[in-house]
């Protein structure tokens, strides 16, 4: 049966995905954005697709529809972005929240929460479990993510319990893959760029600090099957690929796939950056049978490939 389905924030790096492979699965696709960060090129391609609809929203405003589920996604999702905007970032990740909700608890939806990683700050256990509380600063120039997320996953539990709101909460860790935003500040997209311009890429700190990375097909196949779980399981599942890398060998690896002449150069590393970061998905293998599939070097070809037609058109 073919369900109508919200996805906000649907116009950026892992919405499209999203409206694209909800699409391609029979659904109908309602994708809304206010390019804050999203970019409509990155949706051109599914405007002529008959069950595709685009519409141009914030949500920290109220939206009215009939849907059955809905995917939550909007808010900017890199230091880079989400800083640029404090309040925004907040209004966006709490005023959002309790926008969608209520909408879920009008039309009876099950909805989606895209959580993060950042709920657990700069982890002082490792690898992360869902049970793990964080360590965050609030008043820090992340919180603005950090605790707007931490609130919105706060409100999806408080509209669950009180009014049955059938919701999931994923905590989404690094993911990439094409369509990043070239300019987003994160650490492949930043890499990745460099390399393919023989620039020196910039390492913050000496290089050890680990982090995991998920390529965005692997993503998006556990947000499905998490969405499409038992209603009694509603999260938080940690989703993101256990493989542990440093940025050092990132870097390397990313200079060997583009052929680059980049330099290595080392800068101080920024306030509240987490020194580890790295999911334990047991929750999720257990529970729906996810683990990620793709390589880091398999992904990492696939993005660069998307990278090289960006410089190319510049």
């Amino acid at each position: 049966m073919k369900k109508r389905i919200l996805v906000t924030g649907g116009a950026g790096f892992l919405g499209s995905h999203l409206c694209e492979r909800l699409l391609n699965e029979g659904n109908e696709v309602i994708c809304l954005d206010n390019y804050f960060t999203g970019q409509k090129a990155n949706i051109i391609h599914l405007l002529d697709k008959p069950f595709f609809e685009l519409i141009r929203h914030d949500v920290t405003m109220p939206f009215f529809i009939e849907v059955d589920e809905i995917y939550n996604l909007a808010c900017p999702a890199s230091p880079i972005h989400y800083q640029y905007n404090a309040i925004k970032t907040i209004k966006t990740s709490v005023m959002g929240a309790i926008n969608m909700l209520g909408l879920a608890k009008r039309v009876k939806a099950k909805i989606l929460q895209a959580s993060t990683s950042e709920v657990y700050g700069d982890p002082k256990i490792h690898p992360q479990t869902e049970s793990y509380w964080g360590n965050v600063n609030p008043i820090g120039f992340r919180s603005c993510y950090d605790e707007g997320k931490r609130c919105a996953e706060s409100l999806f539990f408080n509209y669950h319990r009180q009014n049955d709101v059938r919701i999931k909460v994923m905590r989404i860790f690094n993911t990439y893959g094409p369509r990043m935003h070239p300019d987003d500040g994160r650490v492949i997209s930043n890499f990745i760029m460099q390399a393919l311009q023989n620039k020196d890429i910039t390492i913050y700190g000496d290089g050890s600090q680990t982090r995991s990375f998920c390529y965005v097909d692997d993503l998006l196949e556990g947000m499905i099957r998490l969405m499409n779980s038992e209603d009694d399981f509603t999260g938080p599942v940690n989703m993101g690929n256990p493989g542990e890398y440093t940025i050092l060998q990132l870097a390397e690896n990313i200079i060997m796939l583009t052929g680059s002449k980049s330099k290595l150069i080392f800068e101080p590393l920024p306030a509240d950056d987490p020194l580890q970061r790295q999911p334990d998905i047991t929750l999720a293998r257990e529970k729906f049978g996810w683990e990620p599939k793709i390589p880091l070097r398999e992904g990492l070809g696939k993005t660069i490939a998307y990278f090289e037609n960006i410089v190319k058109q510049q």
